[in-house]
């Protein structure tokens, strides 16, 4: 099974430094205020996403399933989304605190007593870290997927939560709060670091980042997380573990090496540029990076939020503009990422004049370097940047809602919608075709779901950022990277 995340983030190319004074920030999000029928949809897209993790996530396991209703297998970042979105649910009042806390501590103490280990077989991970994919019966090694470095970190985003969350002196809650850092505490980050008899990573022979991930059968993956992409949390856990943290040049010498190669303008907007937009918001998730800023995003005068502000705009501007003259696309109606889509082609489908060639599941997304672009619409691309742009991408999802239908149902959004991909022969496998609107993909995406709900939140009342806040392996972690400034420097 090809490992998704990890995967997409090597489409990450990189062009020339750009040298030029960033352009001044468009309309603040700050300062905009829904209206009540926006803030009507917000909700009732919170709850149904909440609602997914809720009904489709064994209670007693938390093996989140990758994707449903096919259910092929759990994925160990959307347990992340999952063991998140318990807490949001539990202070909305959508379930009560108590079933949250005790479904979340069973989670927790399953977790931990899954098997660890270096076999091939009949474990869940090695060395503290989890492998991309568990099987939804046992909750072991799918198939040959790696032991990957980026999935345990989503994991670990919920578990963290969790524990800073579930604060109160009721046996559930102190369960919780034991359970996760004893996980936390497991992972042996340094594993993930080349030794001097690995084979060195292709992106950056002499790194001290980490790998993107290990298998048994053949030793590290040929990346290590370098460049900017959604590796920053992956950094700012390795060097908050409070047992088993990698030095300081992990970061300076992975995952930043690249970052002036990174910055470059496009569609009016300069920033560090990754082209699907969950390169840009999955460390956003639990960690508020308004006003706290490392050196290299502080010489740009801005911060990663603000970074991640121009990769919304850059998208919707690209939408607004439809270079490639797709169906649909236009101010309101934009958004690129890792997701399902129609079907592999080699160009025998022709759209507005044009052959064409569509995809599966793949990383969409737009940037100077590249643009991998198939006519497929995203929601979760819009929804997880909610914090963003919210006036953008609220009006957007309000707008895929309305004018695509089909692809809203009982737990918000599907993965995607093509608008552009008409054609009903032969029988499509990846979704459903209407020859006039279209395609719509028969999954709901964890990984998607996920997004959309926690940055939502975040959007409505900045609940993950502050909750993260208070826990201290997310301190340690950005102020050993060289983070200040901003609540980092208020107690």
């Amino acid at each position: 099974m090809f490992p998704r995340i990890a995967a997409a983030a090597l489409a990450l190319l990189t062009g020339a430094c750009a040298t030029t004074t960033p352009p001044a920030p468009s309309t603040s999000a700050a300062a905009w205020r829904a209206s009540p029928e926006q803030s009507a949809f917000v909700d009732d897209l919170s709850q149904r996403t909440f609602r997914f993790f809720w009904d489709t996530t064994d209670p007693r396991t938390c093996l989140a399933p990758d994707r449903w209703p096919s259910k092929p297998f759990s994925s160990v970042a959307a347990i992340g989304f999952a063991l998140t979105a318990y807490g949001i649910g539990a202070e909305h009042g959508w379930v009560s605190r108590a079933d949250a806390a005790r479904r979340t501590a069973d989670c927790l103490d399953f977790l931990y007593a899954l098997p660890q280990g270096p076999a091939a077989t009949g474990v869940a991970g090695h060395k503290g870290f989890f492998y991309h994919f568990l099987d939804l019966q046992r909750g072991h090694r799918y198939r040959t997927v790696e032991l990957s470095s980026v999935d345990t970190t989503l994991l670990l985003g919920g578990v963290l939560f969790a524990q800073s969350y579930f604060d109160r002196a009721t046996p559930d809650e102190r369960r919780i709060r034991d359970a996760a850092e004893r996980l936390y505490a497991r992972v042996e980050w340094t594993f993930m670091q080349r030794g001097p008899g690995d084979t060195p990573a292709t992106n950056l022979p002499n790194s001290k980042g980490l790998s993107m991930g290990w298998r048994p059968e053949r030793g590290y993956e040929p990346h290590d997380w370098v460049g900017y992409n959604e590796g920053m949390l992956v950094y700012i856990l390795a060097l908050g573990s409070p047992t088993h943290p990698v030095a300081k040049d992990a970061w300076d010498q992975g995952w930043a090496k690249r970052l002036p190669e990174d910055w470059r303008t496009y569609m009016g907007q300069t920033y560090l540029t990754f082209e699907p937009l969950f390169g840009h918001q999955y460390s956003h998730i639990w960690v508020d990076f308004r006003g706290i800023r490392e050196p290299f995003i502080a010489s740009k005068g801005i911060d990663y939020f603000e970074n991640s502000r121009r990769a919304t705009l850059a998208q919707q501007d690209y939408g607004r503009r439809n270079p490639n003259d797709w169906i649909g696309y236009g101010d309101h109606m934009w958004g690129w990422t890792a997701s399902d889509g129609p079907e592999n082609s080699s160009g025998k489908r022709v759209v507005n004049g044009q052959t064409r060639t569509f995809q599966t599941y793949s990383a969409r997304g737009v940037s100077p370097s590249i643009v991998r672009d198939d006519g497929t619409l995203v929601p979760t691309a819009p929804g997880g940047s909610i914090p963003f742009a919210p006036q953008a991408t609220i009006a957007t999802l309000m707008a895929m809602k309305d004018r695509y239908p089909r692809a809203w149902d009982r737990y918000g959004f599907r993965d995607a919608f093509n608008p552009s991909f008409t054609f009903t022969d032969p029988p499509n496998r990846t979704g459903t075709v209407d020859p006039q609107s279209g395609w719509v993909a028969n999954d709901y995406l964890g990984i998607d779901q996920g997004p959309i709900l926690t940055m939502a939140e975040n959007w409505r009342s900045g609940l993950v950022w502050r909750t993260m806040r208070r826990n201290p392996h997310i301190r340690r972690g950005l102020t050993r990277i060289g983070f200040s400034g901003g609540w980092l420097d208020r107690r």
